[in-house]
């Protein structure tokens, strides 16, 4: 089941928390580079973060998440989240088409990813997302832009 999770509580920010740390880990690992801001940021500043969290909840445990801002006709995905246990069965496939759904008025969905993240890479494409270029951030890192036209 997709919902709504606001995690302006403790209790649900410190569950984002966790599964936003295993994931992130993956993603480190996978392009290199230990120091991504998901890691550094606090349940403190997930309670108090603008963005909205959509989640996948399987039997009860929040298995992936994604969050996103809004912005006229325009959605920022900010993080694509997936617990590392629940890998490859479709989940974020699922978060990226129910977050389609619910805003008729959007136009252009629009977000990044670490280039190196293949996996992310190829999700985004797959879906129809539109690859618009990649920019080094810092040495050694670089983001892989996409956008889709709905």
């Amino acid at each position: 089941m997709i919902r709504v999770f606001p995690t302006t509580s403790q209790d649900a920010a410190t569950r984002m928390w966790q599964l936003q740390q295993a994931a992130y880990r993956v993603e480190a690992e996978l392009i290199g580079w230990s120091d991504l801001p998901p890691l550094r940021e606090t349940v403190e500043e997930l309670m108090g973060s603008e963005e909205t969290f959509i989640a996948y909840v399987e039997e009860g445990e929040l298995a992936g998440a994604l969050s996103f801002q809004k912005m006229g006709d325009q959605l920022d995905i900010h993080k694509m989240i997936v617990d590392p246990k629940h890998f490859r069965k479709g989940i974020a496939r699922q978060l990226l088409l129910h977050l389609e759904t619910i805003y008729p008025d959007v136009k252009t969905i629009v977000v990044s990813t670490g280039a190196r993240n293949e996996p992310a890479v190829q999700l985004y494409l797959r879906q129809g997302y539109e690859s618009t270029g990649t920019k080094e951030v810092a040495p050694g890192l670089a983001l892989a832009f996409f956008r889709k036209e709905l």
